[in-house]
């Protein structure tokens, strides 16, 4: 960040906050226990994108205690998460129709640990809001789990939900019944209800604890249940009989039966293809979905590429490692082909061994011919190095390899450390560059990619801040496939994310906008300032140059580089200067980016931040 005058900051700052952080450090307490009535208003927070509105509550819990939040609205749909205090990342639990009464909300939740939690009550979505009650209770100590009930094979039982039944810790009423098996059994499951919505779950006690091994909600085109699972290890394992939302009562029947023999595979070589045909007639799978099965031998670090095509359904590969007949899957896709509704995987074998592929619908009902294409892939390069600082020259031709949309690419290899900012360019004038980055340890997987970062067309410019320690990789390769040409790429260092500065009210900052700032998620840069403000003053923020097209907003800092947007603002000052009028919802830290409109603009600025009279 290079700027002419820093005004010097005269407030202790708290940037880099969360931002629930700091809503949640003057959101008001809700006690367990109690309860309250209010509204969601303009006034109040807009979650990111100003996808919906919210307000927080702190509330204090032990390790372990069973609670419930509710809370109801005519308004508008409600929508509860709670976070641990701070509420940076993703929520710890989180609820939309819990209640079962169509747009209010149940949250039932027990803490790990004792500490300070936060409650926010929101819109599933928009920023309308209105009033709306909550209420924050503790829920109390479940019954006595019974002893499950043995079912036999070829058995069926017959059951009622109800009341009075075992909760899940989310509070899921369900029935359980027992059985037992050996390694490679197949059995087949089937729950069936005209009161309510079944959802059928097999899995294992641990320690006390169900693990969840396989579910089943809906089968074919009824809301019964149909689960084919195939026995992992010998022993006992438990069927849960449960509806659909968790409030379902009524009666039931739970059938356990032999399952199917898996989908015989078709043995085929790598380099075939086959030209097949999904029809009424075929065998399901473990899915209940109608399959075709092929099988190939392979060996430890065999690059394969599998495709297949067809003009009459929509496609889904899957592709499983066999041991002794037991299936374990590695790796799916539908449309990986990036031509609709043909697939494409590209995945490197485990292991010697065999390996099965399954060609199915991606809906039920899905039937006609198909071309599947099994070949081996070229392995993979060892990545060029790629200093910081340099500049290397490439091509892509024939001879590369091909990811799963046919676009040849070279790889490059680099070390960071976490926090770093790293910037690839690519340019070419023979194709369309595209760039992505990955971790180097494992298959290649995306973490982020770029098209035309750069702003001049057809070359890209991605920006990373590497998320932890290590070596990573990026690939080079046209946007699109079939292409081919010169290219060059570099790879700039630019250090840890910009500090960000302070302002005061009443002052005025001048800056300059490089492409060594902080770089937002459109492509665009921004300076940020952080400043203190007073519950129910107004501040009028302007932003003034003659260089780029000023674009401000006001709010909280979030992690990973985001902002909880509540005013922004591009031309209310003129077609290049914006303005931002906003009364302030809380005391606390808030932050002002100074940005641009528009991607990879740089140029002088002048921040003004005043209060209303």
């Amino acid at each position: 960040m290079r700027r002419s005058t820093l005004l010097a900051a005269t407030c202790a700052m708290a940037l880099g906050l969360g931002a629930g952080a700091a809503l949640a450090q003057t959101a008001p307490t809700l006690r367990i226990g109690g309860d309250v009535d209010a509204t969601l208003t303009d006034e109040d927070s807009a979650g990111p994108d100003d996808g919906f509105r919210y307000e927080d509550y702190r509330f204090t819990a032990r390790a372990g205690q069973r609670l419930e939040a509710v809370m109801r609205s005519d308004a508008f749909d409600s929508y509860l998460e709670i976070y641990a205090d701070g509420a940076e990342g993703e929520p710890l639990a989180s609820d939309d129709d819990g209640l079962g009464e169509g747009l209010n909300s149940r949250l039932r939740f027990t803490p790990e640990r004792a500490g300070t939690y936060v409650l926010r009550a929101r819109t599933l979505s928009g920023l309308e809001g209105g009033a709306y009650s909550l209420s924050l209770a503790q829920r109390p100590a479940p019954p006595r789990l019974p002893r499950a009930t043995p079912i036999r094979m070829d058995q069926t039982l017959r059951g009622n939900l109800g009341s009075r039944d075992p909760e899940t810790e989310e509070g899921v009423r369900f029935d359980h019944y027992s059985f037992r098996g050996a390694a490679g059994d197949r059995v087949a499951i089937a729950l069936d209800s005209e009161a309510f919505d079944p959802v059928v779950v097999v899995g294992r006690m641990v320690s006390g604890d169900f693990v969840e091994l396989a579910y089943n909600d809906d089968f074919g085109d009824t809301l019964n249940s149909r689960l084919v699972f195939t026995l992992p290890t010998a022993g006992e394992y438990v069927i849960r009989a449960t509806a659909l939302g968790g409030d379902g009562e009524g009666d039931y029947t739970l059938a356990l039966l032999q399952g199917p023999p898996p989908v015989q595979a078709v043995p085929i070589a790598i380099g075939d293809t086959v030209e097949g045909e999904l029809g009424e007639g075929d065998p399901v799978n473990e899915m209940g979905s109608r399959a075709d099965a092929y099988r190939f031998s392979g060996t430890a670090g065999q690059r394969v590429r599998i495709g297949v095509s067809s003009d009459d359904f929509d496609t889904y590969l899957q592709l499983f490692q066999d041991e002794n007949g037991v299936r374990t899957a590695l790796v799916e896709d539908d449309d990986g082909a990036g031509q609709g509704t043909n697939s494409r995987l590209t995945h490197a074998l485990p292991a010697d061994g065999t390996y099965v592929i399954e060609v199915r619908a991606f809906a039920d009902g899905g039937t006609g011919a198909y071309a599947l294409v099994v070949s081996e892939a070229p392995p993979e390069r060892v990545p060029e190095a790629l200093a910081y600082g340099a500049t290397i020259q490439g091509e892509i031709d024939a001879e590369d390899p091909t990811d799963d949309q046919e676009r040849g690419y070279d790889t490059f290899q680099f070390d960071g450390v976490e926090g770093q900012r790293v910037q690839v360019i690519m340019r070419s004038g023979d194709f369309d560059a595209f760039l992505a980055i990955s971790a180097a340890e494992g298959e290649f997987s995306e973490l982020a990619s770029d098209d035309d970062g750069l702003g001049q067309g057809t070359d890209s410019r991605l920006t990373f801040t590497l998320p932890t320690t290590g070596t990573y990789v990026v690939r080079a390769s046209p946007l699109v496939t079939q292409s081919d040409g010169l290219y060059s790429i570099e790879l700039i260092d630019r250090g840890p994310e910009p500090v960000a500065g302070s302002i005061l009210v009443g002052e005025t900052a001048r800056g300059t906008l490089a492409d060594t700032d902080a770089m937002a998620a459109d492509g665009s840069y921004f300076d940020a300032y952080g400043f203190e403000a007073k519950a129910g003053e107004t501040l009028i923020f302007t932003m003034v140059s003659n260089s780029v097209d000023s674009f401000l907003i006001v709010g909280r800092e979030g992690g990973e580089e985001e902002i909880e947007v509540l005013a922004s603002d591009d031309d209310s000052l003129s077609d290049t200067h914006a303005k931002v009028e906003w009364e302030v919802p809380d005391d606390g830290t808030y932050v002002v980016r100074a940005g641009t409109f528009g991607q990879a603009e740089t140029g002088p600025y002048a921040l003004t931040v005043t209060r209303k009279p």
